[in-house]
């Protein structure tokens, strides 16, 4: 079967030919892969910036953003049957004892580090033709979310997030929550409008926020009418400074970054507004020291009550809550989540999207379905 996959001893990316695996334990499953997106992360490790192959091996099999369907399963599997489409989660947990996110089927939450992903860290990945998994890491998913089910991963970025914020605003037992005047609405801020952004956003207007993406795209960018389209609104860097966006959003409760962009972010944490919330989900790459007003900074979360955490991967109930929402943003606005995924490719033309210039905003291989 073939595969993509990156030797980083002599830094190369190559279309493979590997054995197709084979049920081995009673609870395993045998996934065909449908379809499987791409990232900056898959960008970052064909670059060789990171990136491991399993113990004993020249190479890693890269793709973790995947869509399967089951074709056979072993005689323990319950949860799944053949025919059914599911997505994989990413993270396995490490082996040690002492630590309890892991034997509590939250490895996201690892302190180890020694945890493995697919098609990242130790473990090959999804940008295959068939794979097989334990059915502890793979969901379910309807039919009816065939041709979307492939952003369900990106979207548990945002799903982890936003439960971890209502947990944590917990702290404010008197604050109004969903409400339908428009003036006590809880309101967001996204920074970036690439994939993550654009799931943040429609997961945090679809949560009742009022919701503002800023991004360096010109506002005749095409990302914006999307933003529009779904009720959130898109404010260009080039037609407003972070200050003046903060005049336009009043408080702000939070601020979801999908950009990794650390002098942007940190610019914006300055006007995080009071019992504000800042969520990092991006990771730069390592670029020259920038100056911070870290006493403006730290101020600022004394003084105004602000939480600041940073949200990777995502367990079991993210993925639900992800394929659960993306049901709802298919009700409410099918076309803009249809227009998420700008290019399908065989993998056969797989250079162009992995190694190429960013194009468009989702591009996906598509093994076994539609492409073009």
């Amino acid at each position: 079967m073939k595969a993509i996959a990156v030797f980083p001893a002599g830094k190369e990316v190559r279309l493979i030919e590997k054995e197709e695996p084979q049920l081995v334990k009673p609870a395993e499953v045998k996934l065909r892969i449908l379809e499987v997106g791409i990232c900056g992360t898959d960008r970052e490790i064909v670059a060789f910036q990171y990136g491991s192959g399993p113990a004993g091996s020249d190479h890693l099999v890269i793709g973790h953003e995947a869509l399967g369907v089951v074709v056979e399963t072993g005689p323990a599997v319950a949860r799944v049957k053949p025919g059914d489409l599911v997505v994989p989660m990413v993270r396995r947990p490490c082996p040690h004892e002492f630590c309890k996110a892991c034997r509590s089927d939250r490895q996201d939450f690892c302190y180890s580090g020694d945890f493995t992903e697919r098609g990242i860290k130790a473990r090959h990945g999804f940008m295959t033709e068939c794979v097989v998994e334990d059915e502890r890491y793979v969901v379910p998913v309807p039919g009816e979310l065939r041709e979307v089910a492939v952003l369900v991963e990106p979207l548990t970025i945002a799903e982890k997030a936003l439960s971890q914020y209502r947990v944590v605003q917990q702290r404010l037992p008197w604050e109004i929550r969903h409400s339908p005047d428009d003036d006590l609405r809880h309101t967001a801020v996204v920074l970036g409008a690439g994939p993550v952004g654009l799931l943040g956003s429609m997961a945090l207007v679809a949560s009742g926020f009022k919701t503002y993406v800023y991004s360096r795209g010109p506002a005749s960018d095409p990302k914006a009418s999307l933003v529009e389209s779904i009720g959130a609104t898109y404010v260009a860097t080039q037609n407003a400074s972070i200050e003046r966006l903060a005049r336009k959003v009043g408080n702000i409760d939070l601020v979801y970054e999908a950009a990794g962009a650390s002098r942007a972010a940190f610019e914006l944490m300055k006007v995080l507004g009071t019992n504000g919330v800042f969520v990092f989900t991006g990771v730069p790459g390592r670029k020259a020291p920038v100056e911070l007003d870290t006493d403006l900074i730290m101020r600022h979360l004394v003084l105004k009550n602000q939480l600041v955490f940073g949200t990777v991967n995502a367990g079991r109930d993210s993925y639900e809550a992800a394929i659960r929402d993306l049901g709802v943003f298919m009700q409410h606005w099918p076309d803009a989540v249809r227009s998420l995924i700008t290019g399908r490719h065989p993998i056969e033309a797989y250079r162009e999207p992995l190694l190429g210039k960013p194009r468009g905003i989702k591009n996906v291989i598509a093994l076994h379905g539609s492409h073009g």
